[in-house]
């Protein structure tokens, strides 16, 4: 007999993201998008965590869509594309975990606060985890890029959101 799967999950939280997007329209899709400069600064009783993070350049930032609606579609159409494709292919900030990820330039530890470059989520944005970058673990030369393998190099670039995940209704809804 195989138990009853929780589909449910409770994660702490470790702080709060800092940045000069206050609202979804306009944001950079894409960290490699980005020259904006945001802070992530942790709740005190994790600052001791951020030692040696300033010997990384880059650090993986995830963090909750905590603005994003609460319904979502199995497929959209992302920003970068004009076709529909199904949300785990994608990086749709309306997706059912609500997750983002974004790697981030670090420029200085302070404290319980790290300071970035590369913000693509919104001021106020829940923090839950900061991981480092390795170039020689992390990068994936030989990759295949799905439905943006032909696109232009810069793609990521060039778009900024829009509304189409904060005001349109979707199939699924998540309580």
């Amino acid at each position: 007999m195989t138990a009853e799967l929780n589909k449910t999950v409770t994660l702490n939280l470790i702080g709060i993201i800092r940045t000069p997007h206050t609202t979804v329209h306009g944001i950079p899709v894409q960290p490699v998008g980005s020259r904006d400069e945001g802070i992530a600064e942790l709740f005190p009783e994790f600052a001791e965590g951020l030692a040696d993070v300033d010997g990384f350049s880059h650090v993986m930032l995830l963090f909750h869509l905590h603005e994003m609606q609460k319904d979502f579609k199995l497929t959209i159409t992302p920003f970068m594309d004009n076709k529909e494709h199904g949300v785990f292919a994608t990086r749709s900030p309306s997706r059912p975990a609500a997750i983002g990820l974004s790697t981030v330039e670090v420029k200085k530890v302070e404290g319980n606060k790290l300071y970035f470059e590369g913000a693509d989520m919104l001021d106020g944005s829940p923090l839950i985890d900061i991981k480092p970058f390795f170039r020689n673990v992390d990068n994936r030369p030989d990759a295949i890029s799905g439905w943006l393998e032909n696109k232009d190099a810069e793609i990521a670039s060039k778009h900024r959101s829009d509304d189409r995940f904060t005001e349109r209704k979707a199939i699924h809804k998540m309580n």
